[in-house]
């Protein structure tokens, strides 16, 4: 082994080798006797009996169709031909959309409870605020088309519906009442 190291890092073993190196330089520039020449190009004459379908297998034919392989995807934004899909998660087709909603069943009312009056001959009267509005509606009265006044009190208003459903309205607080819908 030391040996070899010693040859390869000799001064005179990199001049033979420097100068065998220039010899084939100039064999190659100069030596046209060498046996080397240049390639002859030409046109090329068609051949009418050449194989039209290069794969005489009907069905490998169909491998090599164009619409097999698969389309080159450009990123509008660079230009870029090195773009790829294969890194992005699979699309998922778009659910159904959900069943809409069945209409409403109820609709709420907020109420208030003021108070109540009657008169010398005429019947009690419960005070009902509806939004703003301050209401008078005799007892067995109608609210609204399915909400219908039964007692009126001096601290509770009691109202029920066409389905039997009884609310007890405190006086001066406001409620959210359920009303069925017809």
């Amino acid at each position: 082994m030391t040996m070899l190291s010693e040859t390869l890092r000799s001064r005179w073993f990199s001049i033979c080798l420097h100068v065998g190196l220039w010899v084939l330089v100039l064999l190659v520039v100069f030596g046209s006797g060498i046996g080397g020449r240049a390639l002859q190009f030409r046109e090329a004459t068609a051949n009418s009996a050449a194989v039209i379908t290069p794969v005489p297998v009907p069905q490998l034919e169909r491998l090599f169709a164009p619409t097999n392989h698969p389309k080159v995807v450009v990123d509008p934004a660079t230009l870029n031909l090195f773009t790829t899909t294969y890194f992005l998660p699979p699309v998922k087709p778009n659910p159904p959309p959900p069943p809409p909603p069945p209409p409403p069943t109820t609709w709420k009312l907020e109420l208030a409870y003021q108070g109540y009056y009657r008169t010398s001959d005429g019947p009690i009267y419960a005070l009902v605020l509806m939004g703003e509005k301050l209401v008078p509606i005799p007892v067995g009265g109608r609210v609204v088309t399915n909400l219908f006044v039964v007692d009126a009190t001096l601290r509770t208003l009691t109202l029920t519906n066409t389905i039997a459903q009884t609310n007890v309205i405190a006086l001066n607080t406001k409620q959210v009442v359920e009303v069925p819908i017809q």
